[in-house]
């Protein structure tokens, strides 16, 4: 796999909820450290998205916000 992506985040899937258009996929990323992730139920499908596999997060973003307490 090559892509152009600088914010590419490998990860282990640790939930997967499928619902009737959308999926919603937490990858951990590192020990305590998650991404959540919503895409369409066509695409966990096409890519057979399963617990415990490994996958990237591709992040795109044009704004990124910072905050602090």
């Amino acid at each position: 796999m090559n892509v152009s992506a600088r914010n590419l985040l490998k990860g282990t899937i640790k939930s997967l909820v499928v619902g009737v258009v959308s999926a919603e996929v937490v990858l951990e990323v590192a020990p305590g450290v998650e991404v959540a992730a919503v895409i369409t139920k066509a695409s966990s499908e096409k890519l057979g998205l399963t617990l415990g596999q490994d996958v990237y997060a591709v992040i795109k973003a044009s704004d990124v916000m910072l905050a602090v307490d």
